[in-house]
């Protein structure tokens, strides 16, 4: 910036954006001087180097603002775990929904995951068609975003919410003022689809248990 430039000369941009040209350094310098701005660097390895007319402590300064106004407005995807089995309780099955409707709304995205054990695994039908059910009933809050998919023993398939009930729960959150709670961030994991941590299952299981219910 300014006198600890180096190139003998720069490729000049005006204030407002405008090309100014290629131009010596020293003519650079005196055009920032006459208009009580600072010359900035701003493209240092170009040949020449670009550099531009600006008041560098007053972009600094809405720079921050703006760095500060996104990370107030991020919010972190998370992906929660639901686990049944593929002849599931009726009773458990509502009661699970009813946690995977709760992640959903909250702007969450779920692996719902299908446990085969034993001659279950030769009949991958169930759960597909226990999948697909799900699907259907939660239409009005998420979308499939990975199809059902058989992985060993288990089939898996991953919800995510619509874009309005997101940007819903991201207006939520800042409302309340505050990021969200301790056990929802512990138990993130990252959207590009890897597995969850095992805080997740927990996370799943605080409303309900993940294991198989009783009387399947």
């Amino acid at each position: 910036m300014n006198e600890q430039i180096r190139a003998r000369e720069v490729r000049l941009v005006g204030p407002e954006g405008e090309q100014v040209g290629i131009v010596p350094l020293e003519r650079a310098l005196q055009l920032a001087a006459d208009v009580d701005l600072d010359l900035v660097e701003v493209a240092p390895m170009a040949r020449p180097p670009v550099c531009k007319l600006m008041d560098f402590g007053k972009f600094k300064y809405e720079s921050a603002l703006k760095a500060r106004e996104a990370r107030r407005n991020q919010q972190q995807t998370v992906i929660k775990e639901m686990k049944l089995r593929p002849k599931i309780d009726p009773h458990d099955y509502e009661t699970k929904k009813g946690h995977v409707v709760r992640f959903l709304k909250a702007g969450d995205k779920v692996k719902v995951t299908i446990m085969f054990r034993g001659r279950e695994q030769s009949r991958p039908e169930l759960g597909y068609r226990l999948l697909r059910r799900l699907e259907s009933e939660i239409t009005d809050l998420g979308y499939v975003e990975a199809a059902p998919k058989q992985d060993g023993r288990n089939m898996i398939m991953v919800l995510a919410p619509h874009r309005a009930v997101k940007a819903s729960a991201v207006a939520a959150t800042a409302s309340r003022g505050g990021p969200r709670d301790r056990a929802a961030e512990e138990s993130a994991a990252p959207v590009d689809g890897a597995a969850p941590a095992a805080g997740e299952t927990a996370a799943a299981g605080e409303a309900g248990p993940t294991a198989a219910p009783s009387g399947q």
